[in-house]
């Protein structure tokens, strides 16, 4: 995705970034609708993939009062889907983890392009 506060040089998917959706919404003005998507951020932890999976390492980006980096977007920006793999590290996964909560619980996020062949094209 791109958009927000960042301009294509800041990129590191082919000037793309990687973000969430919260929640999607529209509003009509001059009757025209735009459609739109309220997104939290995700920042690069490195300046390259990682060697050993060839995948690149993100975070949540934080505001410097700690909360995630949040913006509205039109939905004419969104490139396509990603899948995040959550970085386990050396830590056990708590039993009582719940799927819906995992962009939550984690720190670090693996974006996966080998999930399928358009996210390998996409995701460099």
């Amino acid at each position: 995705m791109s958009g927000g506060q960042f301009n294509d040089t800041d990129g590191f998917f082919g000037g793309t970034h990687v973000a969430r959706v919260k929640l999607f919404f529209s509003f009509n003005h001059d009757d025209v609708e735009y459609p739109c998507a309220l997104v939290e951020w995700f920042e690069r932890v490195a300046d390259s993939p990682e060697e050993e999976t060839g995948m690149w390492l993100v975070r949540p980006e934080l505001t410097p009062n700690d909360t995630q980096h949040a913006s509205v977007i039109h939905l004419d920006t969104v490139l396509r889907g990603i899948h995040l793999l959550p970085y386990f590290g050396d830590q056990f996964v708590p039993g009582e983890l719940h799927y819906s909560t995992t962009l939550d619980n984690f720190c670090y996020f693996y974006v996966n392009k080998y999930i399928d062949y358009h996210a390998f094209e996409t995701v460099f």
